[in-house]
């Protein structure tokens, strides 16, 4: 009941914020509200930082990308450019909360460096506090999901960051930057996929452990791997939002906030990367929505690793890696106009044994099983080991033997490299019974 009284508020928010909800489809929604001018819209550069090594340089901008909610939204976006990285007519923007740190920037600088072009990262996604109670992250899209709103402003702040990025590349670089490979983790992998729906200029999209599209499939299959939603979702649960009610609101919500609803939409490249032991998501949440989203994508499982994607069966310096190192070979790829490797994979039932059979091409310089075991269809907290393959000419098999007590799951890894940055690709998740 509660609920179903705020949703009745719904609509006079909505009209105040420009959102027309009563027949328009909802990509048309998202796409008039993204489009409609702000006057309150406006950038500068606040600082030029050069960084040791000699030759790193970062660009400081604030820009205030809309009025939400009688509050100005303001950003820091920084630029990161070594001294090696060339231009380009693509642009690689990460998209983040909270302010620049020195964590951020090495981040930043890392990726620029092994991209070999100069990155963004567009800061205050979302602005916050925000609403009655100062409410932040989680708490704040679950408060906002009942106003259907708080992703909105959080798109269009990308597609002004964006059009800042066109601005500046031309008054400073007298470059033109024409396309955006746009990434980003948890909720704001969540924009970067809705950005990609509305916004043409975004050539690819990499989201980041947001393992959770097609909503309404995904709740269910949490319930039976986990037995109860995860903790890490109070925030919506407590309000009534999981699942989300089968009304004609809730359906209304889904249809605009969940990127499955934008899915025809999304042809562009894409890479998904996730990792094995995430609390927020099942481990094989992708399987149900993979098979219906457009061709040309891919996904990465980073294993050992959670929402952070860290992984704990590597030293401290190097848990990043995997990330790093897919994000910037996706962007070379897409920069240089060279194809992805093309995967396909088949899992079968052989003589009593399960097996995952690959195709690669061009052939991988390496593969391996990723192979965990569970007492329950709960792998949130399993150690995942490597198994070896048969590895000819492009064609991997590998196979395990089903426990006969408890649960396992496996997904195949092929590893490339281009030019000197090696990276790796995964294919989907199996889980015994």
């Amino acid at each position: 009941m509660r609920f179903r009284k705020r949703f009745t508020t719904v609509l006079a928010i909505c009209a105040f914020a420009g959102v027309g909800l009563i027949a328009a489809p909802s990509a048309a929604n998202l796409e008039r509200y993204v489009t409609t001018p702000e006057s309150a819209f406006e950038w500068r550069v606040k600082d030029k930082i050069d960084r040791e090594p000699s030759g790193n340089r970062i660009y400081d901008l604030q820009i205030v990308s809309q009025i939400w909610q009688g509050k100005k939204w303001q950003h820091q976006l920084q630029i990161y450019r070594p001294a090696e990285a060339a231009l380009s007519s693509t642009m690689f923007l990460w998209v983040t909360g909270g302010a620049a740190t020195p964590q951020t920037i090495h981040l930043g600088l890392e990726l620029a460096h092994k991209i070999k072009t100069p990155v963004a990262f567009l800061y205050h996604i979302p602005n916050q506090p925000l609403l009655e109670g100062n409410l932040w992250e989680d708490d704040l899209i679950a408060e906002t999901f009942v106003r259907y709103l708080e992703l909105f402003p959080m798109v269009k702040s990308v597609i002004k960051a964006m059009d800042v990025l066109q601005a500046f590349g031309k008054k400073e670089w007298s470059a033109p930057i024409d396309k955006f490979i746009v990434a980003g983790a948890s909720k704001r992998g969540w924009t970067a996929w809705l950005t990609a729906a509305v916004d043409k200029r975004v050539g690819a999209v990499a989201p980041v452990v947001i393992d959770v599209l097609n909503m309404r499939a995904q709740m269910p299959r949490q319930l039976r791997a986990f037995g109860a939603y995860s903790s890490r979702l109070a925030a919506y649960s407590s309000r009534g939002l999981l699942p989300i009610p089968e009304t004609p609101a809730g359906r209304r919500l889904l249809s605009m906030v969940d990127p499955w609803a934008y899915r025809n939409r999304l042809t562009m490249p894409k890479l998904i990367i996730n990792g094995t032991n995430d609390f927020y998501w099942a481990t094989d949440a992708l399987n149900l929505y993979w098979d219906g989203i457009p061709s040309n994508k891919w996904v990465r499982y980073v294993p050992n690793a959670g929402h952070n994607l860290r992984r704990q069966d590597r030293p401290q310096q190097e848990q990043l890696t995997d990330l790093i190192n897919s994000l910037a070979a996706f962007s070379r790829h897409q920069m240089a106009g060279t194809p992805m490797p093309r995967l396909h994979w088949k899992h079968e039932n052989v003589n009593g044994k399960l097996r995952l059979s690959m195709s690669a091409a061009p052939a991988p310089i390496g593969a391996r099983l990723w192979i965990a075991r569970t007492e329950t269809r709960d792998f949130r907290k399993a150690q995942w080991r490597e198994q070896e393959v048969s590895f000819k000419e492009g064609q991997i098999i590998g196979e395990v033997t089903p426990p006969e007590n408890g649960h396992l799951a496996f997904f195949g890894e092929v590893d490339y490299a281009i030019s000197e940055l090696r990276y790796h690709l995964s294919t989907q998740v199996r889980m015994t019974e």
